[in-house]
């Protein structure tokens, strides 16, 4: 696993062995979602939900966001993630948060642009933290989930709205929008 753009590119990122914690996000499905999102990444705040080995936060802050927020229940985890974000750099913009996502969403007062949300499949995770999650994206902004193939979303949320679904093998990755304000 490797940064795939931006300032880190082809940094080596460490993840936990075995798909118990962490099942991390592969090459062509992290391309796709980060070409979706190439002209809103600059300047960005991003939430990475689930980090795992953070990733899809590095990726982000790789190719020009300003500031993620980690998140992952799992200490082993964080600490794979602190780990990752020195070796690509970013340690500087990062803020990692060892906790639930349910805990963190529950006391979050700020504002994110972009959200990064890989749960663990067949759970009803995402149906669950949706409204939540709507009421942290700014105006304008993009959350991107990634579940399995069979998952039912809905079209709307809190003011998110489904723009897109694409599929990658078993994998199903939802694009939701939040409008801008007038």
């Amino acid at each position: 696993m490797r940064v795939i753009a931006g300032d880190a590119r082809g940094t080596r990122l460490a993840a936990l062995p075995g798909e118990d914690v962490t099942r991390p996000t592969v090459d062509r499905v992290k391309e796709a979602m980060f070409s979706s999102l190439q002209f809103l990444l600059p300047g960005a705040q991003v939430l990475d939900l689930f980090a795992g080995s953070g990733q899809l936060g590095i990726e982000a802050l790789s190719r020009g966001a300003a500031r993620c927020v980690f998140v992952d229940e799992n200490r082993a985890a964080a600490r794979i993630v602190e780990q990752n974000c020195r070796a690509a750099g970013v340690q500087g913009r990062s803020r990692i948060v060892n906790g639930s996502a349910e805990r963190f969403l529950a006391g979050a007062a700020e504002g994110f642009d972009i959200i990064l949300m890989d749960p663990p499949y067949r759970k009803g995770t995402l149906q669950q933290l949706l409204p939540r999650v709507a009421e942290i994206t700014r105006p304008g902004g993009t959350v991107l989930c990634e579940s399995e193939k069979g998952a039912s979303l809905p079209e709307e949320c809190g003011g998110l709205k489904m723009k897109k679904q694409h599929r990658y093998g078993t994998v199903l990755v939802t694009r939701y929008e939040k409008e801008r304000e007038e």
